[in-house]
């Protein structure tokens, strides 16, 4: 998968243009706050339409306008094919090969990306919720299927959480909480069961990265930790039973707190390096090596699944790795188009790739330095 042009006019900072990535390394420098990221972001979006920042739709419009329109021209599945998205006030409008969508999610099944920013380093340490954040990111992009039942999950969450503190102020509205659990846990099997075998394949292939980067001398592990259990994955029916039953046994503590407490989306993920636990017993380099080979399996993940390589972005992550890591990464990424942000001091001499400048939003593509 590539990219053979990008289109903007009034996204964010940036000032219209169009631009021409090399089908390889794409480096994309510039001092902060200039709009390297919001560059990055405008690919990500052509993944199914929304942030990698979590970013509101209406501050994709630059300051002062009306409208934002961005147009991505790529290479999928042998063919040329090009996508558009328009932003108004609080409507965006989707096109795909000319062709208007219902919504952005139908890009899933055109276009896909991974991308590498500094929150992602924190990914061992942080909460739960960054981990199922980055098992859910890879699963939308994998699956519309997922996509679909994830929002419509958490629909029917805030539903129900809504619906657990109204009970407390009327009693009489405890009858209609079987039918919120009935249609929670249909959707929560089936995004447990995709969690999982997920994970069992990242497991897979992380497994080859750490030891590589830690020269045979560790061992990764990754372990779905589920607030649901005794279940057969296998069996979506199953896990909604087993799901139903663990909202009944916590519903005295859901009216009391007021929120659902058992589900998917209080699931986590354990990862552990020589069997134990790295968030509390691995160094920041066996933390961030940790990241890597989660980051790297996730690409080789989607693309065994879509049959072809995604694009990569890395968001000013390099500086945040030793030379080790970065020089590891560099060699496992060759046979990938990559898009890298970094500051002013990067050393691009005989880049395999193009060069661009962003300064104040202006985007512009710079000779690559040559030694002598």
């Amino acid at each position: 998968m590539k990219i053979n042009s990008l289109e903007f006019e009034n996204f964010r900072n940036l000032d219209k243009n169009k631009i021409f990535p090399s089908e390889s390394t794409n480096v994309i420098y510039g001092e902060n706050a200039q709009g390297k990221t919001n560059l990055l972001e405008c690919m990500w979006l052509f993944c199914g339409g929304h942030s990698f920042r979590g970013a509101n739709e209406r501050e994709f419009i630059k300051f002062g306008e009306k409208f934002s329109k961005i147009r991505l021209e790529f290479e999928s599945t042998d063919r040329t094919q090009n996508a558009e998205i328009r932003y108004k006030g609080r409507n965006k409008e989707v096109f795909i090969n000319g062709v208007k969508k219902k919504s952005g999610a139908e890009l899933i099944e055109k276009f896909s990306c991974v991308v590498f920013s500094p929150e992602h380093l924190s990914l061992v340490k942080a909460g739960p919720g960054l981990r199922r954040k980055f098992l859910d990111g890879a699963l939308c992009q994998q699956r519309l299927r997922y996509a679909m039942y994830f929002a419509k999950y958490n629909k029917v969450l805030n539903q129900r959480n809504a619906l657990l503190k109204d009970i407390n102020r009327n009693t009489s509205l405890a009858d209609t909480l079987s039918v919120w659990d009935e249609h929670l846990s249909f959707l929560g099997a089936y995004l447990v069961q995709q969690r999982v075998k997920y994970v069992e394949k990242l497991q897979n292939l992380a497994i080859g990265f750490h030891s590589g980067i830690s020269n045979n001398k560790e061992k990764l592990d990754i372990e779905y930790v589920s607030t649901i259990s005794d279940y057969d994955v296998e069996n979506t029916a199953d896990i909604q039973e087993k799901f139903i039953s663990r909202l009944q046994e916590k519903q005295r503590d859901d009216l009391y707190l007021g929120y659902t407490t058992v589900g998917p989306h209080r699931d986590d993920i354990n990862i552990l390096i020589n069997g134990m636990k790295a968030k509390s017993f691995g160094s920041q380099g066996q933390q961030r090596s940790a990241v890597l080979s989660l980051k790297l399996a996730e690409a080789e993940a989607l693309t065994s699944i879509r049959e072809e390589k995604p694009v990569l972005l890395f968001d000013d992550v390099l500086s945040e790795l030793d030379n080790k890591r970065q020089e590891y990464l560099l060699n496992k990424i060759t046979d990938y188009q990559v898009f890298i942000t970094c500051c002013e001091n990067i050393d691009s001499r005989n880049l395999n790739g193009k060069l661009f400048e962003v300064k104040s939003g202006r985007v512009q593509e710079k000779d690559v330095p040559s030694f002598g």
